[in-house]
């Protein structure tokens, strides 16, 4: 049995008439009848019942015409759906990002991606850029937002948002009261951080801040989250040294300085492997979310 065949005798079934439904077909009527001769040999039933005046369908041939047309149905509904993941209007869009971006790009991004693509099912993980890396390899996530990262063959990046690094002080602490901080002063203080393991980059970045003086800080608490990292500085564990966008964080308890040598720390795009059919799309959304807030609110682009 050939698709084909279901396709002329859904045609036959529909207009009950074989010239029409020949015409419907593009194609000359006695070969429509052959092939549905054919099905009926093959099926051993009679689908039609023919006179000089009418067609019509057997019982045999209404209960097949519902079935066929359903199947059918379903195949161009499949066949539609092939063509809709493939080019990135349907199927699963597994995106990685690490916390701060949650303050910057992720809201305005997801909103407009919904906007325009809402039969993907976009799936968020907040993860660090060291984890990030590792799923992107694994073929675990799609697209990642990850900071600072290093090189390493196989991943792609591509840069997003530079923004200043920034001093976060318990707000009852000396350094408080200054308007700017200087590094050094920092290297006296213990530091609150991530572990290297998990945001590489980034944790080098921050330790750069010192090396001209000489004297790197003391880390007295790791902590994986930024928000965590924040609520140990609020409680007098030490500073920590974040992304300027923290500032969109409001906590009591800490305040928030410049540094003097305007240190920078970098958000990037990063992929590995063959880019999924709407991760382009996603891109573009990030990078139109950084535009947005730069005319809102002022931040260096990449």
């Amino acid at each position: 049995m050939e698709l084909r065949q279901l396709r002329y005798f859904l045609a036959v079934a529909e207009e009950l008439h074989f010239g029409r439904a020949a015409e419907k077909l593009h194609m000359s009527q006695p070969p429509l009848t052959v092939h549905i001769h054919r099905l009926e040999k093959e099926l051993g039933a009679k689908l039609f019942d023919r006179s000089t005046r009418r067609v019509s369908l057997t019982p045999m041939g209404e209960s097949f015409h519902n079935r066929v047309k359903a199947v059918l149905e379903d195949l161009e509904d499949a066949v539609a759906e092939i063509h809709d993941v493939g080019s990135g209007r349907r199927g699963r869009l597994r995106v990685g990002f690490v916390s701060s971006a949650s303050y910057t790009v992720i809201p305005e991004a997801v909103r407009r991606f919904r906007e325009l693509q809402p039969r993907i099912d976009l799936v968020l993980r907040p993860l660090t850029s060291g984890e990030q890396v590792d799923e992107l390899f694994e073929d675990a996530l799609d697209l990642g937002l990850i900071r600072d990262p290093e090189p390493a063959p196989g991943l792609t990046l591509e840069p997003l948002l530079t923004e200043n690094l920034v001093a976060v002080i318990p707000e009852r602490h000396p350094l408080a009261l200054r308007q700017e901080i200087v590094p050094e002063d920092l290297a006296e203080e213990g530091l609150i951080l991530f572990p290297y393991r998990l945001m590489p980059g980034f944790v080098s970045q921050v330790l750069r801040i010192f090396a001209s003086g000489g004297r790197r800080p003391t880390v007295v608490q790791q902590a994986i989250h930024q928000e965590t990292v924040v609520g140990l500085v609020a409680a007098g564990l030490g500073i920590s040294i974040l992304p300027e966008s923290i500032s969109r964080f409001q906590m009591a308890g800490i305040v928030i300085r410049p540094i003097t040598t305007g240190p920078k720390t970098s958000l990037l795009i990063a992929q590995a492997g063959r880019p999924a059919p709407a991760a382009a799309q996603f891109v573009a959304c990030l990078h139109e979310a950084v535009t947005a807030a730069a005319a809102a609110e002022p931040i260096p682009e990449a």
